[in-house]
């Protein structure tokens, strides 16, 4: 699953060397968010649950799901959040359903997703624009 999709890309800045500087060891926060993943039991409907709170373990944000038929080979549904790097960087991945519905896979933006990259990028920017609502409001 993630040795798999993020282990065999490069992780710049972020990859944690081991003593001998050959073996590159996954950050806490991912494997944290591989382990969070472990439960998930399939299907559709519970796929963004499932999401949410292996991002909410690792202190990180769901930012949204979409079909992702035809934009990412064997997968159904793509959820893009981002986790914490460092003290104040956030970094952001995707979670991707496979096809059966039975397995997320974790990936991180490279050639093929550096479009879904630029979006989630843009709607943060916007989400952080927008004026908080009063606590008034609210209730």
């Amino acid at each position: 699953m993630l040795s798999q999709d993020i282990a065999a890309r490069p992780l710049p800045n972020a990859a944690i060397v081991a003593a001998d500087a050959t073996d590159p060891i996954l950050p806490l926060e991912l494997l944290e968010l591989e382990l969070s993943l472990e439960g998930f039991s399939g299907g559709e409907p519970s796929f963004c649950e499932a999401v949410r709170r292996a991002a909410a373990a690792v202190h990180g944000d769901f930012l949204f799901d979409l079909p992702a038929t035809g934009l990412i080979a064997d997968c159904r549904r793509l959820a893009v959040i981002r986790i914490p790097e460092g003290n104040t960087t956030m970094r952001t991945l995707f979670a991707a359903l496979d096809e059966d519905g039975a397995e997320i896979r974790l990936l991180e933006p490279d050639e093929e997703t550096e479009h879904l990259l630029r979006f989630a990028d843009a709607f943060v920017n916007l989400v952080q624009r927008l004026p908080e609502k009063p606590k008034e409001a609210a209730q």
